[in-house]
């Protein structure tokens, strides 16, 4: 029988099919973590993300944790109810809502954080950090061009 590497099969090869795989496998685990912990997935990542860049607008954190406008907005109140996060009207734009951390929220943050940390490092313990490197500069170059394309898409649009 012939290894899945030298099989043929075209998903074996296919970047969207294994990136898909993988996050799939290494979320699955931390995935439980964060639910132990009482959160979703969509709550732990828009957590996190305001560990990052506190005061996000709806719009933003559907970005970084993506996600689609109804999911998150529901995960926002959820993390409301809990004490987790804050909502506010934005100064400018009263049609958007900011979310904070609280101070609660930011503890469970620390600490998930370096839960998955510590998670992450477990599952590429087998990668050279050049390896390792490497294959973060190049998800980070795909993100980036695709950005940049639909920027340049949005602006021939208008």
């Amino acid at each position: 029988m012939r290894s899945a590497k030298q099989s043929g099969h075209f998903l074996d090869g296919y970047l969207p099919y294994l990136l898909g795989h993988a996050s799939h496998v290494m979320n699955k685990d931390f995935d439980a973590y964060a639910r132990e912990a009482g959160l979703s997935p969509v709550e732990w990542r828009a957590l996190a993300s305001l560990s990052d860049c506190d005061g996000l607008t709806i719009g933003e954190l559907c970005r970084k944790v993506v996600a689609q406008q109804p999911t998150l907005t529901k995960a926002v109140k959820r993390l409301h109810a809990l004490a987790l996060v804050r909502r506010e009207d934005d100064a400018v734009d009263l049609r958007k809502t900011r979310v904070y951390e609280t101070p609660r929220g930011r503890a469970l943050a620390v600490r998930l954080i370096k839960a998955a940390k510590a998670h992450e490092a477990e599952m590429v313990r087998h990668l050279t950090k050049e390896q390792l490197k490497a294959l973060k500069a190049g998800l980070r170059e795909i993100l980036a061009r695709r950005r940049r394309r639909a920027q340049s898409d949005g602006a021939v649009a208008r």
